[in-house]
């Protein structure tokens, strides 16, 4: 073989090469996810993680054939659809959303992509679907809790402190799924002989002003929807309950683990596993209308024996007999 020949066809193989090795490399996913939290807040982290290992579990690696990239936001609306504007630049396969309050953001600037929510409050009555079942547009997820949840929240809060006499139900004033929560625990208030109020909280500074203010009468208690102001803002609502002696029941285990008395709802942890499934069926092909909106099939009662204890409160053996989580 003459010298010129081999160079050449050696120069093709080094060419050839690299060609190949690049058409063998798995493709490149990328999912965008925005958060109500700071991005320090270990709840977020828990969340996060479990949604991140039960993607590895179905076969996607960060780095290989899977990005996420996360933005971290509170209570500013203007923030969060500059956060989405951001994501949306990134060409993401599927955005994911934490709470109604991203939700109703970011389903404004997503428009392209599929769009997954965790944790959100009535759905339909948000506006984000229209249909469980099948889903229309680019929308589907996993929702917290149905209204009636309002009526369970008091009936809870008033057999383990049944002095309380007087309720504040803490919520976003604007929020549709707050609004049919408190209405529930509205209807069965008059057979509790309890009175509610509505705090509407919007900051942090409206609900340290809230629950000041409220706290200055004997035998009051709370009630804590969630929204993405008492999702960021969980640590002060426990140390202004606590501060005040207010018994409060919450909709997340992560209050009382901080030091909250009572909380019952779904788990959010295991409804970031869930929406890890359903991301896995969407970057695969399938279409928002075949993943149905779901709701939680089990609802974890959480209990923490200390607080009780400081609140000089007995909590009642068929309360502690229905607990999923005891805290001592």
């Amino acid at each position: 073989m003459k010298r010129r020949e081999f160079i050449a066809i050696a120069g093709g193989v080094a060419i050839t090469w690299p060609l190949a090795a690049r058409a063998q490399q798995p493709a490149m996913s990328r999912i965008g996810v925005v958060m109500p939290f700071k991005e320090s807040d270990p709840v977020a982290q828990s969340l996060l993680a479990a949604f991140r290992q039960e993607l590895q579990k179905l076969g996607w690696t960060q780095e290989r054939n899977i990005a996420i990239d996360v933005r971290y936001a509170t209570d500013d609306r203007n923030q969060i659809r500059a956060l989405a504007v951001e994501l949306m630049g990134l060409k993401p396969d599927l955005m994911v959303a934490y709470s109604n309050f991203v939700m109703a953001t970011l389903q404004a600037e997503v428009r392209t992509v599929p769009l997954l929510f965790v944790g959100v409050g009535d759905p339909i009555g948000a506006g984000f679907v229209t249909n469980f079942a099948r889903p229309t547009g680019n929308v589907t997820g996993f929702a917290t809790s149905e209204s009636s949840m309002g009526s369970k929240w008091l009936e809870t809060l008033r057999e383990i402190a049944p002095q309380v006499e007087h309720v504040g139900f803490m919520l976003a004033p604007d929020g549709p799924a707050n609004v049919g929560l408190l209405k529930a625990a509205e209807a069965v208030a008059p057979s509790l002989k309890v009175r509610l109020t509505a705090l509407g909280v919007r900051s942090a500074d409206d609900i340290e002003r809230s629950v000041s203010a409220f706290a200055a009468e004997p035998n009051r208690g709370l009630i804590i929807a969630p929204t993405a102001v008492t999702i960021a803002n969980s640590n002060l609502i426990v140390e202004l309950a606590a501060r005040y002696r207010l018994p409060a029941i919450y909709s997340r285990a992560y209050y009382p683990r901080a030091g909250g008395l009572i909380s019952y709802g779904q788990d959010p942890v295991d409804q970031f596993r869930q929406g890890a499934a359903y991301a896995d069926r969407i970057l695969k092909g399938a279409k928002v209308a075949e993943l149905p909106v779901q709701y939680p099939t089990k609802y974890a009662l959480a209990i923490n024996l200390k607080t009780a204890k400081l609140l000089g409160l007995e909590i009642p053996a068929t309360v502690l007999a229905r607990a999923d989580e005891v805290i001592e």
